[in-house]
């Protein structure tokens, strides 16, 4: 089994610099993307160049989070709050094993880390990771300009100073549209993660869960483990009948980036799945499932991603608030199938936060109910899951 500590880069916390200064000469950068607007700024982290999807996050906090979650995986991600840097880096707020943005945009970046669980500063930490890197550019333009003509691919240089040669070379990188990212930031074999707590059910036993790593967040195995759920994660590419191999109680979807219609992998291994054991699908999940049950997919004009997104329960009624990272999304035509029933609504734009099988134990939603960073309105689905597998509860 491959060895998934979740250890960060060692050589920044081993004589980790809390106050460090930033390279004594800060190179100029430059941003440029595919519709031909520029931004130029000062470079920091790895002094180089780098091409993505340029996007937005509107969260106050979690960086580090962000960094490190692979759904970013092809990104260049753009922080909308302006001061970012200011606490730090550490070992315990990573959500996988390095960061995974392609690159990372600030307004201003601190040299100083004011927190008590800091081990490192972030510019040394994406220096050490290879990561990209532009700060001193007006963010709120660069996002209104997202905003309205939506997200585009772009660069950032530090080594070239000419804007068209970067516009020309944000127009020949690849585009997300038709892009499967699973296959890249999935893990290579299998591996366990125990349960840390005694199950939270009447069962004698842990409940085995099966989750497919499309770009699985730390969080969520925290979440599944603390819940007294032994897990064991696969590649993306595995087929429902090797999962089925495993004996789980429960098959779990994970998060991840790219496009989720080239997965076609993911998705017949889901459309058995689904009729095999229960089965509970978050954001790439979420939209596999859909595509599983004869679904379509789009591409959103400039996604959801921050830890503010209100969505609505429509059996319950209530409203959570919720963190989210995607730029795709489910068709509502699905719904025309009675099969099917829409449990939750995104109340910016109306699109499909979440959907559930009338007869298999079978649920999905687009959001991330495990947060890191953002609110815990939504660990309840958690809950929901371990109903399904306890036989206590048919769909969600």
């Amino acid at each position: 089994m491959e060895d998934r500590g979740f250890g960060v880069l060692r050589s920044w916390l081993v004589s980790p610099c809390v106050a460090a200064p930033l390279h004594p000469r800060r190179t100029r950068a430059i941003l440029a993307l595919e519709d031909g607007a520029f931004y130029r700024g000062l470079s920091f982290g790895r002094p180089g160049e780098t091409e993505g999807e340029v996007v937005f996050n509107t969260s106050l906090s979690g960086y580090q989070e962000v960094l490190t979650d692979p759904s970013y995986a092809g990104q260049i991600v753009t922080m909308t709050y302006p001061h970012i840097g200011n606490y730090g880096v550490n070992r315990e707020d990573v959500e996988s094993t390095r960061p995974q943005v392609s690159g990372f945009i600030a307004r201003e970046l601190s040299n100083v880390a004011s927190s008590w669980r800091a081990e490192g500063d972030l510019n040394h930490y994406l220096d050490e990771a290879s990561v990209v890197g532009i700060s001193d550019i007006d963010t709120r333009a660069l996002t209104r300009h997202l905003r309205t003509h939506g997200a585009k691919r772009g660069v950032i240089s530090a080594l070239e100073d000419d804007p068209d040669t970067l516009v020309d070379r944000a127009r020949a990188s690849r585009s997300m549209i038709g892009l499967d990212l699973a296959r890249e930031v999935t893990c290579r074999e299998p591996y366990r993660f125990e349960a840390t707590a005694p199950p939270a059910t009447l069962s004698r036993r842990p409940f085995h869960v099966v989750a497919y790593d499309f770009g699985m967040k730390r969080n969520i195995l925290r979440m599944l483990s603390g819940l007294g759920c032994d897990i064991t994660v696969v590649p993306a590419t595995t087929t429902a009948e090797e999962a089925l191999r495993l004996d789980p109680d429960g098959v779990f979807l994970s998060n991840g980036p790219g496009d989720p219609e080239p997965c076609v992998y993911a998705i017949q291994a889901a459309r058995a799945l689904m009729c095999a054991r229960p089965t509970f699908g978050i954001c790439l999940g979420h939209q596999i499932m859909g595509l599983a049950c004869g679904g379509r997919t789009f591409k959103l004009k400039f996604g959801h991603r921050g830890a503010n997104h209100p969505v609505k329960n429509l059996a319950t009624g209530q409203v959570a608030i919720t963190s989210q990272n995607h730029g795709f999304a489910v068709e509502p035509g699905l719904f025309a199938n009675p099969e099917y029933q829409l449990t939750h609504l995104n109340l910016n734009d109306g699109t499909v936060e979440g959907f559930r099988h009338r007869d298999l134990p079978a649920f999905s939603v687009q959001y991330h109910p495990e947060a890191s960073p953002g609110p815990h309105d939504s660990y309840y689905l958690f809950d929901q899951f371990l109903s399904l597998m306890s036989g206590s509860l048919v769909g969600a």
